[in-house]
Protein backbone atom coordinates (compact mmCIF):
# COMPACT_ATOMS: atom_id res chain seq x y z
CA UNK A 1 0.00 0.00 0.00
CA UNK A 2 1.44 3.35 -1.02
CA UNK A 3 1.52 6.27 1.36
CA UNK A 4 -1.41 8.66 1.02
CA UNK A 5 0.81 11.75 1.22
CA UNK A 6 3.95 12.76 -0.61
CA UNK A 7 6.21 14.15 2.11
CA UNK A 8 9.46 16.04 1.65
CA UNK A 9 11.72 18.44 3.52
CA UNK A 10 12.31 21.45 1.26
CA UNK A 11 16.00 21.74 2.16
CA UNK A 12 16.50 18.18 0.86
CA UNK A 13 14.55 18.67 -2.38
CA UNK A 14 10.96 17.91 -3.35
CA UNK A 15 11.58 14.94 -5.63
CA UNK A 16 8.95 16.06 -8.13
CA UNK A 17 9.17 17.33 -11.74
CA UNK A 18 8.31 20.87 -10.59
CA UNK A 19 8.48 22.52 -7.17
CA UNK A 20 4.88 22.37 -5.83
CA UNK A 21 5.25 25.16 -3.23
CA UNK A 22 4.14 28.00 -5.49
CA UNK A 23 1.37 25.85 -6.96
CA UNK A 24 -0.02 25.02 -3.51
CA UNK A 25 -0.10 28.65 -2.38
CA UNK A 26 -2.51 29.46 -5.17
CA UNK A 27 -3.89 31.31 -6.82
CA UNK A 28 -1.50 34.15 -5.98
CA UNK A 29 -2.46 37.71 -6.94
CA UNK A 30 0.21 39.64 -8.80
CA UNK A 31 2.09 42.60 -7.40
CA UNK A 32 2.41 44.71 -10.55
CA UNK A 33 4.50 47.53 -9.15
CA UNK A 34 5.62 50.84 -10.60
CA UNK A 35 8.45 52.79 -9.01
CA UNK A 36 10.73 55.66 -9.87
CA UNK A 37 14.39 56.30 -9.19
CA UNK A 38 15.60 59.50 -7.56
CA UNK A 39 16.79 60.54 -11.03
CA UNK A 40 13.27 60.04 -12.44
CA UNK A 41 13.78 56.73 -14.28
CA UNK A 42 10.56 54.70 -14.38
CA UNK A 43 10.32 51.02 -13.53
CA UNK A 44 7.40 48.62 -13.85
CA UNK A 45 7.62 44.97 -12.79
CA UNK A 46 5.34 42.12 -11.66
CA UNK A 47 5.93 40.12 -8.48
CA UNK A 48 4.10 36.85 -7.85
CA UNK A 49 4.63 36.96 -4.08
CA UNK A 50 2.10 39.66 -3.22
CA UNK A 51 -0.93 40.18 -0.99
CA UNK A 52 -2.83 42.45 1.42
CA UNK A 53 -1.80 42.42 5.08
CA UNK A 54 -3.89 45.01 6.91
CA UNK A 55 -7.25 46.70 6.36
CA UNK A 56 -6.99 49.80 8.55
CA UNK A 57 -4.81 51.39 7.41
CA UNK A 58 -4.72 49.37 4.18
CA UNK A 59 -1.27 47.80 3.79
CA UNK A 60 -0.08 45.66 0.89
CA UNK A 61 3.24 43.98 0.32
CA UNK A 62 5.37 42.08 -2.16
CA UNK A 63 8.55 40.06 -1.89
CA UNK A 64 11.47 40.37 -4.27
CA UNK A 65 14.02 37.62 -4.87
CA UNK A 66 17.14 39.74 -5.00
CA UNK A 67 17.73 43.47 -4.64
CA UNK A 68 15.96 44.52 -7.82
CA UNK A 69 15.34 48.00 -9.26
CA UNK A 70 11.86 48.14 -7.71
CA UNK A 71 13.25 47.61 -4.20
CA UNK A 72 16.09 50.07 -4.70
CA UNK A 73 13.74 52.74 -6.04
CA UNK A 74 11.21 52.27 -3.25
CA UNK A 75 13.90 52.41 -0.58
CA UNK A 76 15.22 55.65 -2.10
CA UNK A 77 11.89 57.43 -2.65
CA UNK A 78 9.52 55.74 -0.17
CA UNK A 79 6.78 55.42 -2.80
CA UNK A 80 5.31 52.98 -5.31
CA UNK A 81 2.07 52.10 -7.08
CA UNK A 82 0.36 48.73 -7.40
CA UNK A 83 -1.83 47.79 -10.38
CA UNK A 84 -4.43 45.09 -10.90
CA UNK A 85 -3.17 42.69 -13.56
CA UNK A 86 -6.13 41.61 -15.68
CA UNK A 87 -6.65 39.19 -18.55
CA UNK A 88 -6.78 42.10 -20.99
CA UNK A 89 -3.39 43.33 -19.73
CA UNK A 90 -1.76 39.94 -19.19
CA UNK A 91 0.59 40.08 -22.18
CA UNK A 92 1.71 43.63 -21.38
CA UNK A 93 2.25 42.66 -17.74
CA UNK A 94 4.37 39.74 -18.92
CA UNK A 95 6.39 42.01 -21.20
CA UNK A 96 7.17 44.24 -18.22
CA UNK A 97 8.76 41.25 -16.48
CA UNK A 98 11.66 41.14 -18.95
CA UNK A 99 15.15 41.21 -17.42
CA UNK A 100 16.41 44.53 -18.76
CA UNK A 101 18.77 47.21 -17.52
CA UNK A 102 17.68 49.87 -15.04
CA UNK A 103 17.86 52.45 -17.84
CA UNK A 104 14.97 50.72 -19.68
CA UNK A 105 11.48 52.14 -19.11
CA UNK A 106 9.13 49.14 -18.87
CA UNK A 107 6.12 51.42 -19.43
CA UNK A 108 7.46 52.13 -22.91
CA UNK A 109 8.67 48.56 -23.39
CA UNK A 110 5.17 47.18 -22.76
CA UNK A 111 3.33 49.97 -24.59
CA UNK A 112 1.67 51.32 -21.45
CA UNK A 113 0.85 54.89 -20.48
CA UNK A 114 2.30 56.47 -17.31
CA UNK A 115 -0.36 58.61 -15.63
CA UNK A 116 0.17 61.12 -12.85
CA UNK A 117 -0.84 59.91 -9.40
CA UNK A 118 -2.87 62.06 -7.02
CA UNK A 119 -0.86 61.64 -3.82
CA UNK A 120 2.54 60.14 -4.63
CA UNK A 121 5.05 61.18 -7.29
CA UNK A 122 5.35 57.73 -8.88
CA UNK A 123 3.24 57.41 -12.05
CA UNK A 124 0.61 54.68 -12.33
CA UNK A 125 -0.43 52.59 -15.32
CA UNK A 126 -3.33 54.43 -16.98
CA UNK A 127 -4.66 51.24 -18.62
CA UNK A 128 -5.01 49.36 -15.30
CA UNK A 129 -8.64 49.36 -14.07
CA UNK A 130 -7.49 49.49 -10.44
CA UNK A 131 -4.36 51.00 -8.97
CA UNK A 132 -3.12 51.85 -5.49
CA UNK A 133 -0.80 54.69 -4.61
CA UNK A 134 1.44 53.56 -1.75
CA UNK A 135 3.98 54.87 0.73
CA UNK A 136 6.64 52.56 2.13
CA UNK A 137 6.08 51.44 5.72
CA UNK A 138 8.66 48.65 6.11
CA UNK A 139 11.46 47.08 4.08
CA UNK A 140 12.46 43.76 5.60
CA UNK A 141 15.24 41.37 4.63
CA UNK A 142 13.88 37.86 5.14
CA UNK A 143 15.61 35.24 7.28
CA UNK A 144 15.46 31.46 7.43
CA UNK A 145 14.43 29.55 10.55
CA UNK A 146 18.07 29.23 11.58
CA UNK A 147 18.63 32.99 11.30
CA UNK A 148 20.40 33.00 7.95
CA UNK A 149 19.81 36.25 6.08
CA UNK A 150 18.36 35.69 2.62
CA UNK A 151 18.61 37.67 -0.58
CA UNK A 152 14.85 38.19 -0.42
CA UNK A 153 13.18 41.46 0.50
CA UNK A 154 9.64 42.12 1.75
CA UNK A 155 8.30 45.55 0.82
CA UNK A 156 5.25 46.75 2.76
CA UNK A 157 3.39 49.92 1.91
CA UNK A 158 0.35 51.82 3.11
CA UNK A 159 -2.24 52.50 0.43
CA UNK A 160 -2.78 56.27 0.40
CA UNK A 161 -4.77 56.54 -2.84
CA UNK A 162 -7.09 54.20 -4.74
CA UNK A 163 -8.19 54.42 -8.40
CA UNK A 164 -11.13 52.23 -9.54
CA UNK A 165 -12.62 52.27 -13.02
CA UNK A 166 -16.31 53.14 -12.67
CA UNK A 167 -17.40 50.14 -14.75
CA UNK A 168 -16.29 47.84 -11.91
CA UNK A 169 -18.70 49.46 -9.43
CA UNK A 170 -22.34 48.33 -9.36
CA UNK A 171 -24.47 50.24 -6.84
CA UNK A 172 -21.19 51.17 -5.16
CA UNK A 173 -20.06 47.54 -4.79
CA UNK A 174 -16.80 46.49 -6.41
CA UNK A 175 -17.29 43.58 -8.82
CA UNK A 176 -14.24 41.36 -8.37
CA UNK A 177 -14.90 38.91 -11.21
CA UNK A 178 -15.83 41.64 -13.70
CA UNK A 179 -12.23 42.86 -13.70
CA UNK A 180 -10.96 39.39 -14.71
CA UNK A 181 -7.91 39.56 -12.44
CA UNK A 182 -5.18 37.09 -13.28
CA UNK A 183 -3.21 35.08 -10.75
CA UNK A 184 -0.09 32.91 -10.79
CA UNK A 185 -0.49 29.22 -10.13
CA UNK A 186 1.28 25.89 -10.64
CA UNK A 187 3.83 25.33 -13.35
CA UNK A 188 6.48 27.72 -14.64
CA UNK A 189 4.08 29.66 -16.89
CA UNK A 190 0.55 29.00 -15.61
CA UNK A 191 -1.97 31.72 -14.82
CA UNK A 192 -5.64 31.66 -13.84
CA UNK A 193 -8.48 34.12 -13.93
CA UNK A 194 -11.82 34.01 -12.10
CA UNK A 195 -15.41 34.06 -13.28
CA UNK A 196 -18.63 34.95 -11.47
CA UNK A 197 -20.05 31.48 -12.23
CA UNK A 198 -17.79 29.91 -9.60
CA UNK A 199 -18.83 32.28 -6.82
CA UNK A 200 -20.47 31.01 -3.66
CA UNK A 201 -21.64 32.68 -0.46
CA UNK A 202 -20.69 31.63 3.08
CA UNK A 203 -21.27 33.75 6.18
CA UNK A 204 -19.05 33.56 9.22
CA UNK A 205 -20.49 31.71 12.25
CA UNK A 206 -22.24 33.90 14.81
CA UNK A 207 -20.76 33.12 18.21
CA UNK A 208 -22.05 36.26 19.90
CA UNK A 209 -24.40 34.25 22.12
CA UNK A 210 -21.71 32.04 23.60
Amino acid sequence: MTDQFHFYEPRKGHGLPHDPFKAIIAPRPIGWVSSQSEQGRLNLAPYSFFNAFCAAPPIIGFASSGWKDSVANIEATGEFCWHLATRALAEKMNTSSASVGSEVDEFALAGLTPAASNVVKVPRVLEAPVSFECRLTQLIQLESANGETLDNWLVLGEVVGVHIDQHLLTDGIYQTAAAEPIMRAGGPATYYTIHDSVRFEMERPDNSGQ
